[in-house]
This record gives structure tokens, sequence and C-alpha cells, in this order.
């Protein structure tokens, strides 16, 4: 379950009753676009029924089974939900409006580049910057994959920007490859790898062009330094530098 801080009022009135539930906000909004594929009990603040939340109060059972068919909550607030609306006091949603702007930096900062200086990724900084200079607001109400391309259009004028994927091969020595390339394999998605004769190991990792200075960290940090990694341009290219 989750707080009561962190929960949102979904109401539905019906047969001259009216019925809440207190549920994570994400969760309701992925429950009304039927995208909803976790458990429930996780992002629900009670495993109840009201009438009115804010006080406690519970509805008659006569009510609940006229309008549901069922007393059980379980059962009844998926339905509240995809039927009803989702009610957020204006702390709350200046709260989500905060908590989705962070996440839609974050997932520009990881998967763009600057295409005017060799790919490099723009920091977080530069995006912030850029947003509040274009002046685009979050919907918190959104999810945040959603509003990506409607931030990239405002971007675009004010800083050179391009959503782009690198492929980098890394070639650990002997000492580092064991412990080292399970760690790689998973920073992104693994195209190619080798073991050679001397018990190195050469792998192609593909991933946001963003998170390319997040690689060589990891990289060094697996192998001391001794790593050696480079830029795949032709597939069948692995070779290190």
């Amino acid at each position: 379950m989750i707080s009561l801080d962190e929960a949102v009022t979904a109401r539905l009135e019906s047969h001259g009753a009216r019925f809440e539930v207190l549920i994570d906000p994400d969760a309701a909004l992925a429950i009304q676009r039927g995208e909803f594929d976790g458990e429930l009990e996780d992002v629900i603040a009670a495993e109840d029924v009201f009438e009115n939340a804010s006080r406690g109060d519970r509805p008659a059972e006569s009510d609940l089974e006229e309008v549901f068919g069922t007393t059980e909550p379980l059962e009844i607030v998926p339905q509240v939900v995809e039927d009803g609306e989702i009610q957020i006091t204006a702390e709350q949603r200046r709260e989500m409006q905060e908590q989705k702007h962070k996440q839609l930096v974050n997932t520009i900062t990881r998967n763009a580049v600057n295409p005017q200086m060799d790919d490099a990724p723009h920091p977080p900084e530069r995006i912030e910057r850029a947003l509040e200079e274009g002046g685009f607001t979050v919907d918190p109400m959104e999810p945040v994959e959603s509003q990506v391309d409607e931030a990239l259009d405002v971007l675009r004028p004010i800083i050179p920007i391009r959503f782009d994927e690198v492929t980098m091969a890394c070639q650990l020595p002997p000492e580092y490859a064991g412990s080292g390339q399970a760690k790689i394999r998973e920073f992104g998605e693994l195209e190619r790898e080798e073991w050679q004769s001397d018990g190195s190991w050469v792998g192609v990792v593909r991933f946001p062009a963003g998170l390319q200075d997040d690689f060589y960290d990891l990289v060094n940090e697996v192998s001391s330094g001794e790593a050696e990694t480079r830029v795949v341009k032709d597939e069948d290219d692995i070779s290190t530098r």
C-alpha cells in the first residue's frame, strides 16, 4: 500500500450515492487508460471504499451491491477509477507536476545529444533552462512519455538537440573480464560479445546517446581505468582503442 500523502481520491457518483477510493495518481491514470498491469494492493492507500474519504464515512453495503454487484473493495476500486473522476488538491497537483517535470528532464537528458558538439550529451541544467525559456509546462495528468515530443518541439528552436542511440565497443582485460562484463552487458542492449584467446572480453553495447558519460564511468569503475572503448560506426567493427 501507499501512504495517504501519496494518494489522490477517485470519486464516482451513481444511483444517488457517492463512492470514493484512495489511490496512487499515476496508477489511477493507467487504470483509466486500460494500461495498468501492477498489483492493485500496491497502489491503494486503503483497501476500502468510502462515501467520504476525508471523513472516513463508508457507503451502505446495499448501495455497493446495487451499483457494483459486490462489496469486495478490490473489485470495486478499479470500477470507481475507470468510471469516476480523479480529485486532486492544488498541492497534490503541484507535487505531481514537479515530479513529472524531473522525469521529463531525466528522459530527455538520457536520450538526447548535441549534434553540434560531436553528439555530446546535454547537461540536465541546459535542458531545464531551455524548457523554461520556451515556456513548456508539464501536464501532471499525462504520462511523461506522451509529452516528450512536444517538449522537443519547444527545445529545438532554442538548443541543438537530437534523440539518438550510440553503439560502443568495450574491451576488458582478463583480470577484470569476469565480473566487469556482467555489469556492462546490463547497461544497455548487448549486440555482440567475444571472449579473446588471452581471456579478455569484448562487448558491443547499444544505449541512449545521452548516457555516454555514465558508460565511461562504469567501464573505468569495473576495470580500474584499464579498459579500452570506442564508438562503433560499422556493426562489423568491434575493435577498440
